[in-house]
């Protein structure tokens, strides 16, 4: 996970060095200060003014030093860890758009938005964390205890047998924190899906009145992170009294313990020419002492930070196993070591093929398709819902591959094509229609981002979207809102109709994309496209048989298998699904066949 991770940080090696550079130069002038510090504070019991300016200077250059070096560190840590977030999200983003269609079904799109989000922000987090205070915490522990043991030796063990307290006390709390952080996340999945269901179904909620139900969904899913996090950081508010109860019995134990030493230790040496009594300290002098509380401290703050580094550290180790299994998910769909960049003609063929859409799955969702479809040829296909009619199409553009058998496109096998031309060359309609914000000019470019306008216009008529474009004030610049939502399904079906068009596919397949399209415009349309595009080969999937009764060919789809193949007439004479779909949408009884 690390080693995957640490890909990211291409580019921003050198700030987190020198962020941990200047954090150690830090540490050491602020170890270094009580040392100076007490130097000063026995010189004034001399009364040497010399000396004491001169340790004064010392001091303010140091402190100065010391104020730089932070700043410094602080100014490349931030740099290093929001550069390694940047590089994250585009890395997951990167291969997040190379994903087949079977490496997007093991994520739920919620869940990418948190990964990308929530979890590259707890990461980027602990990395300062990181590159700063478990850098420093360890290092200023050390520094302050051997600085300790060094001025006074006879007082340092306090030290050793306060820490252990704090540190136990801490463990503790981290480790029942950890436990409830760790379930925290698949919570946000559930509350991030239930807010993305929300917004894409509003028209349904507003339409079933449901919006009480829902917002007591989402105030449960809610309420269950913030019964959590309160519980999580109860326990870690924890770290403040462990850290005051620790800090006070340091105290309680040097003052007592060194009070008696510096007065047990002392030896009374007379007066002064201002009649003040002198003594000699033996053990500890009061610049010492002082000293000595300073880095108990310091060592105990350092040793606080640490702990809610560890805290923040297991907290962004969950977020970093959800950011690298998305940047481990290898696509399954790549390119031949040799791909062949051209298709000579639309015609498809399926040999004895059958799919399913993981290994642990029970059975097949297509089985023994066999197909041949000359190019140029319009082929209808009609089913039941769960027939697998969108599957058996997703597989002539290797949206998915096959799991047994072979589909050939212009003679040859799909998977020998580059992907990008097998896809400019076989334009899918999906069964849910997306557009983007930006205009209506813009979007239609997707299929060509060279388009001409009158190559646009042209792509328009034949989906017949120009007639309701050409009614806008601002015509093809009209903007588009998020989803489309501003134009009403019919008019969805035919931008994206268009869209595909612009591409000058060798392929077209519609899947049920004219299902809100009234019925004559609905012929048009096919009658368009057998004037304008006789060479493409067209498939369409549909519900109504008016749709695709016209087609050369026309497949029946039932539970994963072909159950019928022949033209509108051949298929009402001896198929008895397609006869049972026809005289239902057409009214006619039996008797009348």
């Amino acid at each position: 996970m690390i080693k995957v991770l640490s890909k990211s940080l291409k580019g921003y090696i050198k700030p987190s060095i020198l962020s941990v550079l200047f954090i150690f130069l830090e540490v050491v002038l602020e170890c270094l200060l009580p040392f100076i510090t007490s130097m000063l504070v026995d010189q004034m019991n001399e009364r040497n003014i010399s000396k004491l300016v001169m340790f004064s200077i010392i001091l303010f250059v140091m402190a100065m030093l010391s104020l730089l070096c932070g700043s410094l560190a602080g100014m490349f840590s931030s740099r290093a860890s929001a550069g390694f977030a940047k590089n994250l999200r585009r890395d997951m983003y990167n291969n997040i758009t190379n994903f087949s269609f079977s490496n997007i079904d093991k994520f739920q799109a919620s869940s990418l938005v948190t990964r990308m989000t929530t979890d590259v922000t707890n990461v980027q987090m602990a990395y300062m964390m990181i590159i700063r205070m478990a850098i420093r915490s360890p290092l200023m522990i050390t520094f302050s205890i051997v600085m300790s043991f060094i001025m006074a030796p006879s007082l340092a063990w306090i030290f050793v047998v306060v820490m252990p307290i704090l540190a136990i006390a801490l463990g503790l709390i981290m480790y029942f924190a950890m436990k409830i952080f760790r379930r925290i996340f698949k919570k946000y999945d559930a509350l991030n899906d239930s807010i993305k269901e929300n917004i894409d179904g509003i028209r349904v909620v507003k339409t079933f009145v449901r919006e009480d139900y829902e917002t007591e969904k989402f105030n449960k899913a809610a309420g269950e992170i913030k019964k959590d996090f309160t519980k999580a950081e109860k326990i870690v508010a924890l770290n403040a009294p462990a850290m005051q109860f620790a800090v006070n019995l340091l105290m309680v134990l040097l003052m007592a313990i060194g009070s008696i030493m510096i007065v047990k230790n002392s030896d009374f040496l007379g007066l002064d020419s201002d009649g003040n009594k002198i003594y000699i300290f033996h053990e500890v002098s009061v610049g010492e002492f002082q000293s000595l509380l300073t880095y108990g401290f310091q060592s105990l703050m350092a040793l606080m930070m640490f702990s809610m580094v560890l805290v923040m550290i297991v907290l962004a180790f969950e977020s970093s196993k959800r950011i690298a299994e998305v940047l481990e998910e290898k696509p399954n769909l790549v390119n031949p070591e040799n791909p062949v960049y051209e298709i000579k003609d639309g015609s498809i063929k399926f040999d004895n093929v059958s799919f399913k859409y993981s290994e642990d799955a029970e059975r097949y969702s297509l089985e023994n398709i066999n197909l041949n479809i000359n190019s140029g040829e319009t082929i209808g296909i009609i089913g039941g819902t769960g027939s697998s009619k969108t599957t058996l199409v997703n597989l002539i553009s290797r949206l998915y591959d096959t799991t047994l058998g072979e589909v050939y496109v212009g003679g040859k096998n799909v998977k020998e094509y580059d992907l990008e031309v097998l896809r400019n060359n076989v334009a899918v309609v999906l069964q849910k229609n997306l557009l983007f914000s930006g205009s209506i000019l813009e979007n239609l470019r997707w299929g060509n981002e060279n388009a001409t306008l009158d190559e646009v216009k042209h792509a328009c008529h034949l989906a017949c979207a120009d007639e309701f474009i050409e009614q806008f004030p601002d015509k093809y610049d009209t903007h588009i809102e998020q989803g489309g939502t501003n134009v009403s399904g019919g008019q969805k079906q035919r931008l994206c109709i268009a869209r595909a068009l612009l591409k000058n596919p060798k392929i077209l397949i519609l899947d049920d994309s004219t299902s809100a399209v009234d019925t004559k415009t609905d012929s048009i349309i096919r009658k368009g496209f057998k004037e304008f595009i006789p060479s493409t080969t067209k498939i369409i999937i549909a519900q109504r048989i008016s749709s695709i009764e016209d087609a050369d060919k026309i497949i029946v789809m039932d539970n994963g298998t072909i159950n019928g193949f022949g033209t509108h007439s051949e298929l009402l004479e001896n198929n008895e699904i397609y006869k049972e779909v026809y005289y239902s949408q057409n009214k006619v009884g039996d008797n009348n066949a």
